[in-house]
């Protein structure tokens, strides 16, 4: 079995402080924060188990009153979060609810690799927030361990609470193969599907791990909930991540990226916005970071990609 348990304080704080302070909606109400605070958890738990070089995005949307919800993880645990909420929420308000009231609601994981080859394009799961039997799952931790059996054929447990204070998580899987079979990479084999679900080491490790309230997830320290769920069990410990190695908000939106997605509108749409508005205004959803183009700076985006003559400008 390999775990990985984490806890974001300062992370996850940041998050919230720069929606409060910098969206014109103030504060996500307390099941949103709840959700989206056990979507950086669970993204982080993912992102560090797999070591992938790139982003993992984590998207929850559909028909409720949050339209959709983002957790981004970067290789180095760089994270940042969003949710758009369109609607009324309620207090109290379930995961379908908030998001699958037709049971419409999807939930997309999408490994973009930092380093393209040509040609290749980011893996993307997509899964609905319904059970085999169609019913609503209302834990975000129950849909992820539903993707991760329908995708990766592995034995999942997830463990997951967030309030203002804490987003926090604990992950439990059952190793595909032992010895060589895993290191030549064969992670999808018929004596693994065998295993699903009936390996009785996994049974009992995720039976305990199961126990662990939303409350001693969120107060208690890493040592004291390890000591309480597995303290018959043998454990091999690694050093816990910290200073720049240990997950920490990070917002990836830059000047440049905007530029760029400026000259995805083309030309004609930028000048056509430009004329109405006097100039692009686009504002981060992520961080609250503001960028501004004026008639000058959208000329220079065009002109740099060809599509302008060095004597034009955006709008005549």
């Amino acid at each position: 079995m390999r775990g990985a348990l984490v806890r974001l304080t300062d992370a996850w704080t940041e998050i919230l402080r720069r929606r409060s302070s910098g969206s014109p909606d103030g504060a996500y109400p307390l099941p949103v924060k709840n959700m989206l605070g056990e979507m950086v958890a669970a993204a982080t738990l993912m992102q560090s188990s797999i070591k992938f070089n790139g982003s993992l995005i984590l998207q929850i949307f559909g028909d409720g009153p949050v339209k959709l919800a983002v957790a981004e993880v970067q290789a180095d645990l760089g994270l940042r979060a969003t949710a758009t909420v369109i609607g009324e929420v309620t207090a109290g308000a379930s995961l379908s609810t908030l998001v699958n009231v037709h049971n419409q609601g999807k939930c997309a994981i999408t490994l973009d690799p930092k380093t393209r080859f040509p040609g290749q394009q980011p893996y993307q799961g997509v899964v609905p927030l319904f059970d085999d039997r169609r019913e609503k799952l209302e834990k975000l931790s129950e849909v992820l361990e539903h993707y991760m059996l329908q995708s990766e054929q592995l034995d999942t447990t997830l463990v997951l609470a967030a309030d203002d204070k804490v987003a926090a998580g604990l992950l439990i899987q059952r190793l595909p193969l032992q010895g060589t079979g895993n290191l030549a990479g064969r992670l999808v084999s018929q004596a693994n599907e065998d295993e699903i679900g009936l390996n009785e080491h996994y049974n009992r490790i995720a039976m305990l791990a199961s126990s662990l309230k939303r409350e001693e997830l969120l107060t208690l320290d890493v040592e004291t909930i390890l000591r309480r769920l597995f303290w018959e069990e043998t454990l091999i410990r690694f050093e816990p991540m910290a200073g720049d190695t240990a997950p920490r908000f990070a917002c990836t939106c830059s000047r440049e990226r905007v530029s760029n997605m400026i000259l995805g509108l083309g030309l004609e749409e930028a000048q056509s916005i430009v004329a109405e508005r006097g100039d692009i205004e686009v504002g981060c959803d992520f961080c609250g970071a503001h960028y501004r183009f004026d008639p000058v700076d959208v000329a220079q985006i065009f002109r740099v990609a060809g599509d302008l003559p060095p004597s034009s400008t955006a709008v005549q």
